[in-house]
C-alpha cells in the first residue's frame, strides 16, 4: 500500500493552516495541508462583509478569553499585527482601518487568501482539496487514514477551527484527535453571536427589526460601547456580539441607550422650551423614532413632555441609561463568528503549540481555548498561532 510521506501534515486549510504550512514550507520542510471542502479559506472569504477584517493594530492579552489569559502571551509576542502588516504591506496589498483599530483591506479578501495560497506554492507547500481524514493513529509517526489514501507525518498539525457557521463546514473534528490523544477540552459555545429575546413581555421588540443605535451594553463588569441592533429575534451589533462571548444563560444585559449624555437634563430642557410636544417626539430627536416610540410603554405612552412631573422624566431618563432585559440564549454555532472554548491551553506549549505529552501534535487557531474579541483579535490569533508552530514543528 503506498503512503505519501511528509515533515509536516497540517489538518485545515484556513487562516491559521495556511500561515502554519507557509512558514514551515519555507524552513525547508516538507508540508502537505489537508483540507475537507472544496476550497480553502472559507472563512476568510466571508470576514469582514467580505473585505477581511484581518488584524487589529491594538492586539493584548485581555482582548482573548481563556482558561489561562496568559497563554495567548508568547506567540502574540512572537508574531504581532506589525509582522502580519509587514507581509499585506510586501504584497501591496491596500488596506485602512476603519474604527477601534480594526485593519480591512481596502480591496477583497480574497487577497488575503491569495497572498496565503502564494506563500504556501513559493515555498513548496502541497495543498490537498476535497481530502476527508477518517482516522489518525500514531506509532512513531502520525498515520492518516484519508479519502484520497494514507498519509503520514511526523508532525501533525490541527487546524480546522471550532463549531462556529457549520454550513461552511465547521465540525468538532480537532477536538475528537485531541481527545484520542489524551488532550482535555473546554467546553466548546458560540462567542461573538446575536442574543435572543422571547416572552411577552418584549414582544414590543419585534417591530424594532433592523434599528440600530449606539450603546454601552454591560454584563457584569464587561462593557462594550459600539452599535446595537434589533433584530427580528433579538438583538445583535458590534456591542452586543462582544457582550454575548461574556453572557452567561440567564443573566441580564444592560444598555445605556445615550452613553455620555445628561439625558434627564435635555428632558427637562425641552419641558421648558417645547412642553406641548408628546414625549415620544422629544426622545427622537436623539434615539431612532422607531424605538423611541416603542420604548415609551405604559404609564409613559402618548405622554406630553409639559404635563410629566420631574421626577417621571427622571424615571425614564435613568430606563434609559440602564435599559434591563434577560435574553433567553443564544442564535447558536448557525450564526457565532467564533467558537468559545476549545482544546485546554493546559495541555499545549505556549510558545509553540505542540501538545506537551504528544511530540509532534500541534493545535492552532479557533481549535484552542483562546478567543478574541470581534474586530480583527481572532485573525490575529491565527496568524500568531500559526507562526508559532510553523517555527516549530
Amino acid at each position: 500500500m503506498i503512503v505519501q510521506s511528509y515533515d509536516v501534515v497540517v489538518i485545515g486549510a484556513g487562516a491559521a493552516g495556511l500561515l502554519c504550512a507557509a512558514v514551515a514550507a519555507k524552513r525547508g520542510k516538507r508540508v502537505l495541508v489537508l483540507e475537507h471542502g472544496p476550497k480553502p479559506g472559507a472563512k476568510i472569504l466571508i470576514s469582514g462583509g467580505g473585505r477581511c477584517n484581518f488584524t487589529n493594530r491594538d492586539v493584548r492579552a485581555e482582548h482573548f478569553i481563556s482558561g489561562n489569559r496568559h497563554f495567548c502571551k508568547s506567540a502574540l509576542a512572537g508574531f504581532s499585527p506589525r509582522d502580519f502588516i509587514a507581509l499585506v504591506e510586501a504584497k501591496g496589498i491596500a488596506y485602512h482601518e476603519k474604527t477601534l483599530g480594526q485593519l480591512f483591506c481596502d480591496g477583497s479578501a480574497s487577497q488575503i487568501l491569495d497572498m496565503l495560497l502564494a506563500d504556501c506554492r513559493e515555498a513548496g507547500a502541497e495543498l490537498l482539496l476535497d481530502c476527508t481524514v477518517t482516522g489518525v493513529s500514531k506509532d512513531g509517526k502520525f498515520r492518516l487514514e484519508t479519502s484520497q489514501g494514507l498519509v503520514e507525518g511526523t508532525a501533525l498539525v490541527l487546524a480546522t477551527g471550532g463549531l462556529s457557521i457549520p454550513k461552511m463546514g465547521a465540525t468538532g473534528f480537532a477536538y475528537d484527535v485531541a481527545r484520542q490523544f489524551g488532550l482535555q477540552v473546554t467546553q466548546p459555545r458560540p462567542g461573538l453571536v446575536p442574543l435572543t429575546i422571547a416572552g411577552e413581555k418584549w414582544a414590543w421588540m419585534q417591530g424594532l427589526s433592523g434599528v440600530s443605535f449606539e450603546a454601552v451594553a454591560q454584563c457584569g463588569r464587561k462593557a462594550f460601547r459600539e452599535q446595537v441592533l434589533f433584530t427580528h429575534r433579538g438583538l445583535s451589533g458590534p456591542a452586543i456580539l462582544q457582550l454575548s462571548s461574556y453572557w452567561q444563560e440567564g443573566t441580564k444585559i444592560l444598555l445605556d441607550m445615550l452613553p455620555g449624555q445628561d439625558t434627564y437634563g435635555f428632558l427637562l430642557e425641552r419641558k421648558a422650551s417645547r412642553p406641548r410636544a408628546e414625549l415620544k417626539t422629544i426622545l427622537g430627536e436623539k434615539l431612532p423614532a422607531r424605538l423611541a416610540h416603542a420604548l415609551l410603554q405604559p404609564p409613559y405612552a402618548n405622554q406630553i413632555i409639559g404635563d410629566m412631573p420631574n421626577k417621571a422624566l427622571k424615571a425614564v431618563a435613568e430606563m434609559i441609561a440602564r435599559f434591563e432585559v434577560t435574553p433567553s440564549g443564544t442564535e447558536g454555532f448557525a450564526k457565532a463568528e467564533v467558537t468559545l472554548g476549545g482544546v485546554d491551553t493546559d495541555g499545549l506549549s505556549s510558545k509553540t503549540m505542540e501538545a506537551s505529552a504528544v511530540p509532534g501534535l500541534y493545535v492552532i487557531g479557533e481549535a484552542v481555548d483562546v478567543t478574541g474579541w470581534l474586530g480583527g483579535y481572532n485573525f490575529q490569533w491565527a496568524w500568531s498561532s500559526g507562526f508559532a508552530a510553523g517555527r516549530a514543528v
